[in-house]
């Protein structure tokens, strides 16, 4: 039977990354991410809801991810789902966790406006980190249209 698990969520992080370092030096950063969801019922009302998603990164992407991430600021995470768990110490009770291990990342705005920028801060590219845009120095291909030339 074949197996498949990918998670991509779009959110806004509910609070500034965790930046940690394990005794061998590798990063992790942990975040939480908020995804709104609304639609209107059946009497023509608004509703929302909220998912609350713990992720975790490593490695590089971690240390970008607390250099330039904050409270309030939206990413598109790309990831997979994992079951933590443990004995709890004071109940004695099993419990458990689901939450997403990031795999790549991309900042879904500028950093610029709204949602705990880091006061003008260089920005990387909009790509994550661990998929480099690499092109061969004599390409024939023209570059990409800047953003601003789209007709739409």
């Amino acid at each position: 039977m074949a197996n498949f698990n990918k998670v991509i969520l779009a959110g806004n992080l509910t609070r500034d990354p965790e930046l940690r370092y394990t005794s061998k030096g590798t990063a992790i950063a942990k975040i939480g991410l908020a995804i709104n969801r609304t639609w209107k019922n059946e009497a023509g009302e608004t509703k929302e809801e909220v998912t609350f998603v713990d992720v975790d990164a490593f490695g590089r992407t971690a240390e970008v991810i607390g250099q330039y991430l904050k409270k309030g600021r939206p990413i598109l995470v790309e990831g997979r789902l994992k079951l933590d768990q443990w004995d709890d110490k004071q109940s004695g009770q099993k419990r458990s966790r689901l939450g997403v291990v990031m795999e790549s990342f991309q900042f879904m705005d500028s950093g610029r406006g709204d949602g705990g920028s880091g006061g003008g801060a260089p920005r990387p590219s909009p790509s994550a980190p661990s998929a480099p845009k690499s092109e061969p120095p004599d390409s024939d291909v023209p570059p990409p249209p800047e953003e601003d030339d789209v007709p739409f």
